[in-house]
Order: structure tokens, then C-alpha cells, then sequence
């Protein structure tokens, strides 16, 4: 963890408890060897910093200490360590929130998503916790400092850690190439999910959700058919029945009414990716997974698809931007994440930063 110097003051979106977030000043940390330091520019809320506002916690994972959120970020290098060579001060980056220890069996394997002692940015997992990216001064590894075109524009840069998460979520169902494909859940993880679909050669795609205001969005930027589930259930039904069900599933709610859906809506051998975290434990039809022989893969976070993301984000063979519905500046965080919270209004929100 960097040092830090007690004196030196920056503001940061502080979470303290449920429904107790403030923008406040924070100490500074100062840039070591091999380290960078990033003004951020700007920076999306994602689901998990939702739940630490809304509940306190993250499934199972409880704050405990006041902890910076934020871990979709991208900013402009201010400084750099001696050492550090391949990101210079001035550089536009996209920051890869994770710090894996580099030396367990899962980093020597290269799944370091599942190392047990990865720090990642704005994470009550570890105490003390992992101060996350909502700042004005971000200090890192080098490493995780991602370089970009100067001409790119870093609101598309902060996508790259949810798009990381979709392409390792994409890469456990294998190709999807002539493959009809359902995607549960129209918030941006399921839209991005639906982007790289239809960009690996899906056949077919339709995104369902309760909500209309999410499927209008993911009509338009996803090219995809909607469903709502919610007044519209003997559409899918009527779906499932004369094709015979989908090749592959992404359940990306969350919820225990996506996976029951997912599981009924796939064919006989097919494929269903949990890609929505679930709180605990849940009521399923496992039988249905026997019986059928459904493929019911899990995926968590990523490994080199940060990497790839920030390839395919400088490619623009993605138009993240239909999913930005918003931006504020930084020190209307409250207002923004009520606002991220309600789904009538909002895809994805970003801070932005001065």
C-alpha cells in the first residue's frame, strides 16, 4: 500500500455506512519507485459501490472502516516513480483495479482474480480496506496503469474495467458464433455482454428485463430484441417453445427469478454463464440442470481481458457511450448514486472530475 504523507490533502467520495457518503479531503499518498499517480478524469459507479451505499455492504463483505469508492476509473498520469518505465507523466490510462500478490498457486497459474490476498481498489474485503479510485489523485503500481491514445476520450476509457468483466464473462461460454444467445439482465453489464454477442457472431440475441426503460436502451444500443419478462412472459415462452431454447445463457440480474428463467430458457446441452452476483444462497431448479445437461458455468472479475479491453475500447468496434446516461461532477456523489440506483433514469453513471 502506498505511503502516505499526513499533511498533503486531496478530496475523495468517502462511504462511512449505509446512506452516509460525503466528499471529503483524505491524506495524499506519496508516489513510490515503481509507482504512478493519476488525476482522474472519470469515473463510473458500478453495482458494488451501489450496495456499499445502499446497504453498507457488499453481499457478505461488511464495511468496517470509512473507505474511497470507485474502480471504473481513467485519468491523466501526474507523476511518476524513478523507476517506472512505459507510462510517462502526461500519459492518458485506464487504471486495472486489481493487485494480485503475484507468487500463490493462483497467480503462478494465471487466475489471479482468485487470489485470496488481491487488493482491489474501493473493497471492504481486506481490513484495513482497499481505498478505492473516487479521488483526485489515484496512487498505483505502474502495472495497472493501462497507456491510451492522447486522443481518446476518457469517458470511454472508464468502461474498460466492466468491459473486462464481460469478455472474461463471454470467454466461458466459448464461441458464440451462429449461436442463439439470451441475455437476462439490461443493466450495463448485460448490455456490454449483448455488444460483444453480436461482435462474436451471434445468430440471434434478446435481452430481457422487468423494467422498460433499461430494454429501450438496450434496444437501441444492442441492436438486440427485447423482452419484458414482466408483462410480456409468454413472448420468451412462446420463444423457447418453437425454437427448442437458446444455445447459451448470460444471467446477468442477479436475481433468483433470472436464474430460473436462464436455466428453463436454455436447450438441452446448452450453456448458462452466471455473470450477476446472487446474495447467498438461492431457490433453483437444479433438477432441470440434470436432467437437460445444462452447462451452468460461474465467472468472477478477469485476468488479461483488462488488457483487451482497453484494445477494443481504442479499436471503437464498441459504442460504449449509448450506455453513458450521465455524468456529475464529483462533489454531487449523493446525487449521483441516487441517481444510479433508479433504473427509470439511469444506465451508467459516471463522476466526473475537474
Amino acid at each position: 500500500m502506498p505511503k502516505v504523507i499526513g499533511e498533503v490533502q486531496m478530496r475523495a467520495v468517502v462511504i462511512h455506512g449505509k446512506r452516509d457518503l460525503r466528499v471529503e479531503t483524505v491524506p495524499q499518498p506519496v508516489v513510490g519507485p515503481r509507482q504512478v499517480a493519476v488525476r482522474i478524469s472519470n469515473a463510473g459507479i458500478c453495482g458494488s459501490d451501489l450496495h456499499y451505499f445502499q446497504h453498507g455492504a457488499n453481499g457478505n463483505i461488511v464495511l468496517r472502516e470509512p473507505m474511497v469508492l470507485g474502480h471504473e476509473v481513467a485519468g491523466v498520469v501526474a507523476q511518476a516513480g524513478a523507476d517506472v518505465r512505459g507510462v510517462a507523466v502526461g500519459d492518458k490510462v485506464a487504471i486495472h483495479p486489481s493487485a494480485p500478490c503475484g507468487h500463490c498457486v493462483h497467480c503462478r497459474e494465471g487466475r489471479s482474480r482468485h487470489c485470496k490476498s488481491i487488493r482491489f481498489l474501493g473493497s471492504a474485503m481486506h481490513f484495513p480496506h482497499t481505498q478505492g479510485g473516487f479521488r483526485e489523485l489515484l496512487v498505483c503500481d505502474a502495472s495497472q496503469a493501462f497507456v491510451l491514445p492522447a486522443e481518446m476520450d476518457l469517458a470511454d476509457a472508464a468502461f474498460a474495467e466492466p468491459l473486462a468483466v464481460c469478455l472474461h464473462a463471454v470467454s466461458r461460454a466459448g464461441s458464440l458464433l451462429g449461436r442463439r444467445v439470451l441475455v437476462t439482465g439490461a443493466g450495463p453489464i448485460g448490455l456490454l455482454v449483448a455488444m460483444l454477442a453480436r461482435l462474436g457472431g451471434a445468430a440471434e440475441i434478446v435481452v430481457t428485463d422487468v423494467a422498460d426503460p433499461p430494454l429501450r436502451i438496450a434496444a437501441k444500443a444492442t441492436d438486440a430484441r427485447v423482452i419484458n419478462v414482466a408483462t410480456q412472459a409468454a413472448e420468451l415462452s412462446e420463444l423457447i417453445a418453437d425454437t427448442g431454447g437458446f444455445d447459451v445463457a448470460f444471467e446477468c440480474s442477479g436475481h433468483v427469478s433470472g436464474v430460473t428463467a436462464s436455466i428453463k430458457a436454455v436447450r438441452a446441452c446448452g450453456i448458462l454463464v452466471q455473470v450477476g452476483m446472487l446474495g447467498g444462497d438461492i431457490a433453483a431448479p437444479l433438477g432441470e440442470i440434470v436432467v437437460r445437461e445444462i452447462d451452468y458455468r460461474g465467472t468472477f472479475r478477469f485476468d488479461r481481458e483488462f488488457a483487451e479491453a482497453v484494445a477494443l475500447l481504442v479499436s471503437g468496434r464498441l459504442d460504449v457511450r449509448s450506455l453513458l446516461s450521465h455524468q456529475l461532477p464529483f462533489g454531487e456523489a449523493t446525487s449521483a448514486f441516487a441517481l444510479a440506483a433508479d433504473r427509470s433514469q439511469a444506465m451508467k453513471v459516471q463522476l466526473v472530475f475537474p
